[in-house]
């Protein structure tokens, strides 16, 4: 079995969370009776197929409601592709306890659509106000949204414990 995990990530933060679900789907994914499996992380802008992976975890950073260009272009170029294996999205990107943007941090629904994805999560992200530029710093002051690391990174190793679970229950019902 050969899964994709990939993500456009602008500051690093959603990276590391494919990162963590990378490495939770390898010990999750070890024992399928024998079968090889592989977990390859890699940003998307290293992703020009995914031809030739059984399975695709597909994330975005979000800004202002929206996945990052680079994911949003893998999904137009690849669409057909992810409807055909089963694929997972997540995105990333409200901030602070309670959450900021408290509505609804993206819409996903064009995404969900395009790919046939069985599933798509948000998660808390991060913020290091140094790492941002003038007009983020902007948005940041004016929505007060707070400093800090608000993943959660129990809550990232089970949703990607879940995928697995599917994966190896589908595997063993092939014959």
């Amino acid at each position: 079995m050969k899964v994709l995990v990939t993500a456009a990530s602008k500051h690093g933060t959603t990276a590391e969370i494919a990162a963590e679900i990378g490495e939770a789907l390898r010990k999750a994914l070890r024992d399928t009776g024998g079968e090889e499996v592989v977990v390859d992380v890699r940003p998307v802008e290293q992703v020009g197929s995914v031809e030739g992976y059984d399975a695709v975890v597909l994330g975005s950073a979000v800004y202002a409601g929206h996945w990052l260009k680079p994911a949003r272009e893998l999904v137009d170029r690849q669409a057909q592709a992810l409807t055909a294996r089963p694929t997972w999205l997540f995105s990333s990107g409200p901030i602070g306890d309670p959450p900021k943007p408290d509505e609804e941090p993206v819409n996903a629904t064009g995404i969900l659509e395009a790919t046939a994805a069985r599933e798509q999560r948000v998660f808390a992200g991060k913020l290091d106000k140094q790492t941002l530029g003038f007009g983020e710093k902007a948005i940041v002051l004016a929505l007060r949204v707070p400093e800090g690391d608000f993943r959660d990174g129990e809550a990232i190793r089970a949703w990607a414990r879940g995928i697995a679970g599917e994966l190896r229950r589908e595997t063993a019902a092939t014959p």
